[in-house]
């Protein structure tokens, strides 16, 4: 009988039996490079180390109510702290170097990010691992199953903060962790020949749900994989249903890409760079080559008009303003209603 855990009794055990149940296989998959996931006992024993820095990615709120005693906050969630509004990856790499100084982050520091409770918070780390890596910093992990699997292993939480001592932090960039759109528009014509992740649903692949100028996919994108069908898979045991776990599974993410050349140049994508850091992570626990995120990623591609585009559909900017304008005059009627 195939074992399908729940979400009460899922930890890093139970995240390597859903492998086994997602493959109907004992025999599971290896990470190349395992040493880019940690586990709770891991952190337990070196978070009091001086060349370790424990970084809590969720909001500064949730910190506050109750964090992994001794792990610092950045005083935001990981992916804003870590990126500009508008330029995305800061340009001024200074602006790394003085900031991850200033919160004890130097290049011999052994950092460990953890995200929330939820599968679709673990971007909140991702986007962190790979600015890590861009700026070239060698000593970093994620704690898979993050907060959630360090309550799970019996551990307590703290609700006050930690500082760690400024240090010197040194940027050694990696450019070829960076996609630029210039290289993305060199493979949707034909004149380079790197492997395309597009890490967003299904829905916004085949153009259905825009959230730029334009929907629809980057010509010649490889595969459609989206970033929560990459994870290990449970029964909810509120709804019965099984849906994506916090968990990474060897096994799950294997088979995912396993279409793909791991010595190919390969580039994730998403809406915004943020979705798709948690393919590049994937794509460095395989050990493929030369992995790489896509930064601008469709908010700027899909409404950059001259840029060719796959499975193109336009906004409805009309039936958007109609809609607004039908939204309006019942607001106005009720505010009137309760006036009198």
């Amino acid at each position: 009988m195939t074992y399908l855990p729940t979400w009460r009794t899922l930890g890093l055990a139970g995240a390597a039996l859903c492998a086994v149940a997602w493959t109907g296989s004992a025999s599971a998959a290896q990470w190349a490079n395992p040493q880019l996931l940690t586990t709770p006992g891991a952190v337990k024993k070196n978070i009091n180390k001086p060349n370790w820095v424990v970084v809590d990615c969720r909001s500064l709120k949730d910190y506050v109510k109750g964090h992994i005693p001794g792990a610092i906050s950045l005083g935001n969630n990981c992916h804003k702290a870590l990126r500009d509004a508008t330029s995305r990856v800061f340009r001024d790499i200074s602006k790394y170097e003085k900031f991850l100084g200033k919160v004890g982050i130097g290049n011999n520091t052994n950092v460990v990010l953890y995200y929330g409770t939820s599968a679709r918070s673990i971007p909140q780390a991702t986007v962190a691992f790979w600015v890590l890596e861009y700026l070239g910093h060698d000593k970093v992990s994620v704690l898979n199953g993050g907060i959630g699997a360090w309550r799970k292993a019996g551990n307590r939480l703290d609700a006050k903060p930690t500082r760690k001592a400024p240090t010197t932090f040194k940027a050694n960039v990696k450019k070829s962790r960076y996609g630029s759109t210039d290289e993305i528009v060199q493979v949707a014509t034909g004149k380079a020949s790197s492997q395309l992740i597009d890490s967003r649903t299904k829905k916004e692949h085949i153009g259905k749900d825009m959230r730029a100028i334009r929907g629809g996919k980057v010509p010649n994108t490889t595969i459609n994989v989206s970033h929560v069908d990459t994870l290990a898979q449970a029964k909810n045991a509120k709804t019965g249903k099984m849906g994506a776990t916090p968990y990474f599974s060897a096994d799950v993410v294997a088979a995912k890409f396993a279409s793909l050349d791991k010595n190919k140049r390969t580039v994730a994508y998403c809406q915004t760079g943020t979705r798709s850091t948690m393919t590049y992570l994937q794509l460095r626990l395989l050990g493929f080559k030369d992995p790489a995120n896509w930064d601008d990623s469709w908010r700027v591609y899909g409404s950059t008009l001259s840029l060719p585009v796959a499975n193109e559909q336009w906004y409805n900017f009309s039936g958007l303003n109609n809609k607004l304008k039908k939204l309006a005059k019942k607001v106005k009627a009720l505010e009137a209603k309760a006036k009198k």
